[in-house]
């Protein structure tokens, strides 16, 4: 397993009030993400384990793309990768945050 970590500031926290949500299912060849409400306003942190060697630069841009469009600020998302392509990750990612406004 490849383990893979990303910091980012973000302008402003996500709007919501929900604690965690949890999108898409491991097993099925996808993955898995989980978003937690546990840090400061303006931070954010991304944890992914993946199966797939070799393409943390690729996971960077997802994640660095995801934070610049959704603004994910106070959220832990930790990401358990079953083999998932980009888009199906940007997805994913999207569908979190909009569990977490809710």
């Amino acid at each position: 397993m490849e383990k893979l970590s990303f910091q980012h500031t973000t302008r402003k926290s996500l709007p919501g009030a929900r604690a965690q949500a949890i999108t898409g299912v491991v097993a099925s060849g996808n993955l898995e993400v989980l978003l937690e409400r546990v840090l400061p306003p303006t931070a954010c942190t991304v944890e992914i384990e993946t199966s797939i060697h070799g393409f943390g630069d690729v996971w960077e841009a997802v994640v660095a793309d995801f934070v610049a469009r959704a603004q994910p600020g106070g959220l832990r998302i930790t990401i358990n990768d079953g083999g998932a392509r980009p888009d199906t990750v940007s997805l994913r990612l999207l569908q979190g945050a909009r569990l977490m406004e809710v």
